[in-house]
């Protein structure tokens, strides 16, 4: 199974300037890919491959004075960001085609240099290394700090630098990992009816609150907000009233995932099956309740549930009940708790 670990870094001054040049080149080098295939497109030319596109705009464009500067950071870098943009298509063909379930997938856009979320990714060819010393290695870019809250694994495959909105860096590492020793097995099963006014609703009458983290903060977050709508558009005080928009949403997002983590790890411990009802978050972010849907994470949490049931239980959440309305949630979750599930 492949997991991913993120860690909080701390850039120097200098490492910082290395970086947002790293994530500027990455960007043009995925918006002349773009570009490039949209015109072959236009003009009715055949679809430039994978090899074609990086000669052209990695290789070739290297040579040329207006983009000579893209020998100044990883090639790595470059050659990751057109892997972003293949994958990118691809999905779009699949979507169209119908080999792609769910939603339709969009074409890829351009990248925007406002876009206050940049990242770079950082394969095994380019020998990014972690060191005795706990420091991360970047070719081009340095030793980087890294604040360790647990240990990896394995050697990671891939490392991404992200820069987020409210201006925090972290390095998100991709590990192989083997099989994990299963948890004890219990004859404990629980299905779980999500909802606003509680967050779930257990089979054995346990009633879990909803937080509403972001309903808590909404005073804090309308301040902030009215403080930047009067600022100057363009201004150093407007770009550090942004910054501190994002600061309070990152906030009530990591408040929100820790205590999700929290809460779906004690209910795999516990229980040996979990059953959970199959909510179109989609729909129901289109009606008066949007604010309250998206505040509670359903998604997000019984993805949650999810994976950490894959790794200790060795099975996966997969035949979630499909339940319409609360009467047909209250006759499941009855039958789970009598066991005639």
């Amino acid at each position: 199974m492949q997991l991913r670990y993120q860690f909080r870094v701390y850039p120097t001054p200098g490492q910082q300037i290395a970086l947002a040049r790293a994530f500027g080149c990455a960007r043009v080098v995925f918006n002349d890919g773009l570009r490039l295939r949209q015109t072959a497109h236009e003009q009715g030319l055949p679809y430039v491959s994978d090899a074609e596109l990086s000669k052209r705009v990695i290789t070739r464009a290297k040579t040329t004075p207006e983009r000579a500067w893209l020998g100044e950071v990883s090639a790595v870098v470059l050659q990751q960001a057109l892997a972003d943009l293949n994958t990118a298509y691809r999905n779009f063909f699949h979507s169209v085609s119908g080999r792609r379930k769910g939603r339709m997938v969009a074409p890829p856009r351009f990248r925007s240099r406002k876009d206050n979320r940049q990242a770079i990714r950082f394969t095994r060819n380019s020998r990014f290394t972690v060191l005795d010393n706990g420091r991360l290695r970047l070719p081009r870019i340095g030793d980087l700090t890294v604040r360790w809250s647990r240990t990896l694994p394995s050697d990671p495959s891939s490392v991404t630098v992200i820069r987020d909105a409210a201006g925090r860096y972290f390095a998100s590492f991709v590990v192989q990992t083997g099989e994990d020793e299963p948890l004890p097995p219990t004859d404990a099963e629980v299905g779980i009816d999500l909802g606003l006014t509680h967050f779930a609703v257990l089979s054995d009458g346990t009633k879990v609150a909803a937080p509403r983290f972001l309903r808590r903060a909404a005073r804090r977050l309308k301040r902030l907000q009215q403080a930047l709508s009067r600022k100057q558009r363009g201004s150093n005080r407007r770009g550090k009233a942004v910054v501190k928009v994002a600061r309070a949403h990152a906030r009530v997002a990591d408040t929100r995932r820790d205590w999700q983590h929290k809460l779906s790890t004690t209910i795999i411990r516990d229980n040996q099956a979990v059953y959970v009802e199959d909510l179109c978050v989609v729909g129901l972010g289109r009606t008066r309740l949007a604010k309250s849907v998206h505040d509670a994470g359903w998604s997000s949490f019984v993805g949650m549930l999810e994976y950490k049931a894959a790794r200790v239980r060795h099975e996966a959440l997969s035949n979630r009940t499909e339940v319409r309305d609360h009467r047909r949630v209250a006759v499941a979750a009855a039958a789970w708790k009598l066991g005639a599930v």
